[in-house]
């Protein structure tokens, strides 16, 4: 359970208690600095760390944004990230702005890298992938397209 005093740290972005602890996101399966500028989560979503290597033994990701292990995240598999959450999400109404939140990144960041590792663009992408959907959802059915 998150402390209020933790709490409190994340959501001010306190620079103070980097050296502390970090947190970790379950639902989106990154963990951050307290100081970093992304978009708080749900305080229930959160689990505190002290020792800085359990995040990752748990399974979680170091943000691209705060690099809370003080090193950049590997544009390849950031991307594998974004294309999970694309996968995941394809029926939502998922903005570039909701998915760069998700993948604590900038629009502009994710926008060029994902381009740059698979020459699409992540709206590109998505609509791939909906469209598989759609064709899987169609082929064994008598719907019509309309």
């Amino acid at each position: 359970m998150v402390t209020d005093t933790e709490w409190k740290a994340i959501i001010e972005n306190n620079p103070s208690y980097d050296d502390q602890f970090r947190y970790a996101v379950k639902t989106i399966k990154i963990f951050c600095r307290p100081s970093c500028p992304s978009r708080p989560p749900k305080r229930e979503n959160i689990t505190v760390y002290y020792d800085f290597t359990e995040p990752e033994k748990d399974g979680f990701r170091p943000c691209k944004r705060c690099q809370p292990n003080g090193k950049p995240v590997d544009d390849t598999l950031w991307v594998e990230e974004i294309d999970t959450i694309l996968q995941e999400q394809y029926a939502e109404n998922l903005t570039l702005k909701e998915l760069a939140y998700l993948a604590h990144g900038s629009e502009s960041h994710l926008r060029h890298v994902f381009k740059k590792v698979t020459q699409k663009t992540p709206s590109q992408r998505l609509l791939d992938i909906r469209l598989t959907a759609a064709k899987k959802a169609l082929l064994p059915s008598d719907k019509t397209i309309s």
